[in-house]
């Protein structure tokens, strides 16, 4: 596994900061448990799901881009790889997909969520879907999503190479 960079959250600090400073937590766990494996173990089947490495992260990927781009910031159009005919859609990959760009990808759709989040306060209701949920509420969901993702990561990298490790 590659070298540990990851930057605790704050034991002090207000709620957003506390907040963010654990999804990006979370946010480094998955890069830092996904890189540094060969396109093949990120595409290995270790259990009878589609789970795997690169498609955790994959779907990781767009879990970020729904909750910031199209719910909190109503945006139009933000592209998922799952729909209601292929639920499974976003765990989907094959030998062909490189870990390194699914990788990059999902680090580029967490610098387009936190644009997303510094405009917005976090008691403000979502622009997009039914305007229901919070901006607090999809950075508590996110968290939690990404941390069950994060033990996911942890238990098919110490299957992929022995690796472990928080």
């Amino acid at each position: 596994m590659e070298n540990d960079t990851r930057t605790e959250p704050p034991e002090t600090a207000g709620e957003r900061e506390t907040l963010t400073g654990f999804l990006d937590y979370f946010r480094a766990t998955v890069v830092m448990k996904a890189g540094g494996l060969s396109d093949a173990d990120g595409v290995r089947r270790l259990v009878p799901s589609l789970t795997t490495v690169s498609g955790l992260v994959q779907h990781l990927t767009d879990i970020e881009r729904f909750w910031f781009q199209d719910r909190i910031d109503g945006q139009q159009g933000v592209p998922t790889r799952w729909s209601a005919e292929d639920p499974g859609g976003a765990f989907r990959v094959s030998e062909e997909d490189s870990l390194s760009e699914i990788i990059e990808d999902y680090e580029a759709a967490c610098r387009q969520s936190r644009e997303v989040l510094r405009r917005y306060e976090m008691e403000e209701r979502c622009r997009g879907g039914d305007g229901g949920q919070s901006v607090r509420w999809v950075l508590v969901h996110m968290i939690e999503e990404t941390g069950r993702h994060c033990g996911h990561l942890d238990i098919l990298r110490e299957l992929l190479d022995g690796s472990i490790g928080d």
